[in-house]
Formats: structure tokens, sequence, C-alpha cells
């Protein structure tokens, strides 16, 4: 079998020398072996990866009975292993099945799915209220009980990182907005204290990481992690479709998506708004220091807080 070279995309080989420092290097380093010895054990052909690439080389593959397949090779680290693991939890129910995993060599292969055009194919106000039925009904699919022992992180590992940002500005809040860093850590200690029996969520359950496949819509790229029913929400309120500034409404399209999830999943408005209020700061801190990133979070917190639920 083969792999049909080609040359690494600039970006991607930043993107994975900045977030993976050595061992990134070494991993670019390695990467075309480690697509040889792969295609020689699996009897694969790959073909040129995907198009922006992000964090992970993703390419088609032909296989040996003639099937369809995606390769995908990662770094080693932890989002690696529990991906692997939500993937066999979930069984391709709700998701993409997993064929194959090498732990060792950050290597798996997965089903291809078709047409597997992502649900930003319904990205326009008009279409957006078909599309959240859509997510809610993904996210029904996947939500169970994880049994012990498993490999999982939980919701409270996330934010633990939060705690970080305080400590960056000696206490204050640098360019993140007191009253909204202020919200977000009242919301917070609420909501833990508060929360629902956990099941293993998706945790980046958005638009691009749904794709239609086997005549349904199916989840890709889980993150596996513990959390209630409502923390899922979080993601796909942050991730607009369009670029926030295009929208012809981007307050209004959140709070009906919010009234809809509750209504959808059974869940209160209330507890949707403020998880996703709390998400946010996170997912702003860690886009810190790149500041346009920062302030396009901080713009999308304020949309949430402004929700009345």
């Amino acid at each position: 079998m083969n792999v049909t070279p080609i040359p690494l995309p600039e970006k991607f080989v930043h993107t994975i020398r900045s977030c993976f420092s050595k061992q990134g290097e070494e991993w670019l380093e390695w990467l075309p072996q480690t697509l040889r010895e792969t295609a020689e054990r699996w009897s694969l052909e790959i073909l040129p990866p995907v198009p922006n690439l992000s964090f992970n080389y993703v390419a088609p593959v032909l296989c040996a009975d003639g099937s369809t397949a995606v390769l995908k090779v990662s770094v080693l680290h932890p989002e690696f292993y529990t991906e692997i693991d939500a993937l066999r939890h979930y069984n391709g129910h709700g998701s993409v099945r997993l064929l194959q995993a090498d732990r060792e060599r950050g290597v798996f292969l997965l089903e291809r799915l078709s047409p597997g055009t992502t649900l930003t194919t319904l990205a326009n106000d008009t279409d957006d209220e078909k599309a959240t039925s859509i997510v809610a009904e993904v996210m029904r699919r996947l939500w169970r009980e994880v049994a012990e022992p498993h490999s999982f992180p939980k919701v409270e590992d996330w934010h633990k990182d939060l705690e970080e940002l305080r400590k960056e500005f000696n206490g204050g809040t640098g360019i993140f907005p007191t009253a909204l860093v202020e919200e977000a850590e009242t919301l917070s200690l609420e909501l833990f204290a508060s929360a629902a029996p956990s099941v293993l969520l998706h945790g980046d359950l958005h638009h691009d990481n749904i794709l239609s496949g086997r005549g349904t819509w199916l989840a890709i790229d889980p993150k596996g992690i513990l959390g209630e029913p409502a923390y899922e929400v979080g993601a796909m309120l942050r991730n607009l479709w369009q670029d926030r500034h295009t929208l012809s409404n981007p307050q209004q399209l959140l709070t009906h998506r919010v009234h809809q999830l509750s209504e959808e999943l059974g869940i209160e408005r209330k507890r949707i708004r403020d998880w996703a209020v709390v998400q946010a700061l996170l997912s702003a801190w860690w886009c810190y220091p790149e500041e346009k990133d920062v302030l396009e979070g901080i713009a999308t917190m304020q949309l949430l807080v402004n929700i009345r639920a």
C-alpha cells in the first residue's frame, strides 16, 4: 500500500509547533514514517489530506477491500485518548464509528461518512431552527452514563484553568471585563453546587462537528468529558455559523436557540444560558494572549449575558 505525498500546509505546521512545542516538532518529523508504517500495517492507500488541517492530520483512505475510511493522526496528548474512548463508548450511536486505533502511535481509522456535509450547510437565519433541532437530537443520542473505571475528565477539571486568570493579572482581570468575570465566577459556584447527574458529553458539539451520514446526522471529534447535560449546549451557542458581525441579529439568534433547546431537551432556560456564559469565559481564557480571539470571545459572552432566560 502507499501514501500520496503532499507538502504540509504552513499554517498547520505553525499550529502544531506552537501548541505542542518540542513534542510537536518531533511529531512533524516522524509523520511521514508514521503514515508509511500505518499504510503498510492496515493495508491502506492514504490519499492527500483534507483541506484546512487544524490540530490533527486527517486524510481519506482506500482500504484493501475497496471501501473508504478516514485516517486521523494526532500528537499524543490526553484528548487523543479520551476521543478514542468516547468513540468506543458511543459505538456509532449518534457518532461516527471507530474502526481501528493505535494508542501508542496516535493513529486511528474512522468510518467515512457520506455525503459528509456539515450542519453548517444550513447556515442562515432561516434554517437555524431546523439545525438547532438536529443538534438537540444528536445530543440526546450521545448522552449516557459511564461505568467505572473510566479515563474521562470531569467538567470541573476543565474549569480549574480559570483559576489562572486572576493569577495572571495579580488578582485583577486584565483585558477581560471585570463585570463579566465576576458574573461567570458567581454562576460557576451556583452551577457546580446544583449540578445534575453526569453523563458522557461530547464536549465540543457545534455545527462543524456534526456531519451527514447513514441517512442521519452524526457527531465527530468528541472531547469526551463528564458533566451534566446542560453543559453540552455551550459550544453550539458560542460557535455562530457566520462571523457574528454578518448575522442579521446575533442576539435574537442566540436567544431563540436557548429557548428552543430548553424546550427540546427539557432543561431550564436559565441553566443553559448560565453554563454558556461560564464556558464562554473559559473559551476566551484559553485563547489568551491572542487578543483578537479573546475580544471575539468576550463579545459572544456579552451576547449570552444579555439573554433574558
